[in-house]
């Protein structure tokens, strides 16, 4: 009887069942969640990528449209750097931090299986790709090319939806994080 359990995996004694306890590592179970990281940064990528689309399409070269008053505006302009266009004789930097994220998210799929963690990646992953996208195909130049901004609220930077995506995506991460809850689903109390 006990090779019979021993052949199908299972302790014959108890002090055996706390020794394979302690050298396997404890998986975490559940789906992995790679598929919800893709559909969500699809998502935000063609939201993105659509958005500028109909803004070049209608509003470049054009007045800006007042949603609320002067308090939000659509307004297109091309930004070369980040954020209150800081840094445009680096486009190329930002164009490398943006193809990095994209491969350390793609990296941390393998072992995804959160749910708000997938949300959050897909966020990122969506946004950084919909930047890419314009740095790589915009003029000036392969690399070189300048973000499409256009929502412009009263006294802050102009940004896109792909801005938009990586801010949530960010924040939503440091949520999990401060909360205990890691990529693989585990969950540690510091």
């Amino acid at each position: 009887m006990a090779e019979a359990e021993r052949i199908i995996g299972t302790p014959d004694t108890p002090d055996e069942a706390g020794e394979e306890q302690e050298q396997a590592p404890e998986r975490p179970r559940g789906k992995r969640r790679v598929a919800v990281l893709f559909a969500v940064a699809l998502f935000a990528y063609l939201l993105d990528l659509g958005s500028k689309m109909l803004v070049v399409a209608k509003l470049e070269h054009h007045e800006p449209i007042e949603i609320i008053g002067d308090w939000l505006r659509f307004a297109a302009i091309r930004n070369a750097g980040a954020a209150f266009g800081f840094g445009e004789a680096f486009t190329i930097i930002f164009t490398v931090i943006a193809a990095a994220v994209i491969v350390v998210i793609a990296r941390l799929a393998r072992k995804l299986r959160s749910l708000p963690w997938a949300i959050a990646l897909g966020l990122l992953l969506g946004g950084a790709l919909g930047n890419l996208t314009d740095r790589i195909f915009r003029a000036p130049g392969v690399f070189e090319g300048a973000v499409v901004d256009f929502i412009a609220p009263k006294h802050f930077a102009v940004f896109n939806l792909a801005d938009s995506a990586i801010v949530c995506g960010g924040i939503l991460i440091v949520i999990l994080s401060f909360r205990g809850l890691d990529p693989d689903g585990t969950v540690h109390k510091d």
